[in-house]
This record gives structure tokens, sequence and C-alpha cells, in this order.
């Protein structure tokens, strides 16, 4: 089978369309989820540049932004690197939304996954403000 791969520390075996269909699946899954509560999200949203009045596409997608005042960008890794942080600042920044989560689901309790970044914040450029009371 064509790109077949086998997941890290798991005895499944995942071509790359497999690996594809179940990111689509989960990508439904959580914007369903959100719409069942009555909050309003879009996933993968584009976020495009400005620079000269030239808006330029450099490929930024949101991850989900919700109610139009929170950006959620979603991980699965083993371990979180800063350029994840700096990716949700960059979008918070060119989106002008003051608030973000990111989220590492590959974690043993979700709580350990959460870091909230706040613009207005005087330490969230430089540092990670970490969630409260989840």
């Amino acid at each position: 089978m064509k790109g077949v791969k086998i997941m890290k520390g798991k005895d499944v075996f995942v071509s790359d369309l497999s690996h594809r269909v179940i990111g689509c699946a989960i990508e439904v899954h959580r914007a369903h989820e959100l719409r069942a509560w009555r909050i309003a999200c879009k996933v993968q949203v584009q976020l495009p540049v400005r620079y000269k009045e030239v808006k330029l596409d450099c490929g930024y997608r949101i991850d989900l932004l919700v109610e139009g005042e929170l950006i959620v960008e979603l991980k699965c890794v083993e371990r979180m690197q800063t350029i994840y942080s700096a990716q949700l600042l960059t979008y918070m920044k060119l989106a002008k939304i003051e608030h973000g989560l990111l989220i590492n689901f590959n974690v043993g309790q979700l709580k350990d996954g959460l870091k909230s970044f706040l613009l207005s914040h005087p330490k969230s450029i430089h540092s990670i403000v970490p969630c409260q009371g989840l």
C-alpha cells in the first residue's frame, strides 16, 4: 500500500489518504461540538497579510475562529515547541484578536495541554499565560 506508515508508539498502520481523512473527520467533529453548544465558529479560516495595500495569501490558516473573538490553534504533538506559540501570536496580531488558545491533545489530561494568550497582557508577547481553573 502506497504511503503506509506506523504511528509512533502504536501498532497502527495509516496510509497518507487515511491520515488526511481522519484529520478531516476530527475537524468536522470540533466544529460540530461547538455548534451543538450554540457557539459560532469557523474552521480553517484563511488569514491574508496586507502589505502596502496588497493582500498576500501567505498560507496562514486559523484552526478555529470562535465567535469572531477567540483564535484556537490545535496540536497533537509529543512536545510543544515555541514556534507554536509564535504562530498563534502572529495570527492574533494579524486578525486583531486579543485572546487565543493553544491546545495540545497529546497529553494525559487536557488541562496539561492548554495555554492561553492575551495580547493586552503585558507578558503575553514574551511568555505564556497558563489557563487557570480548567
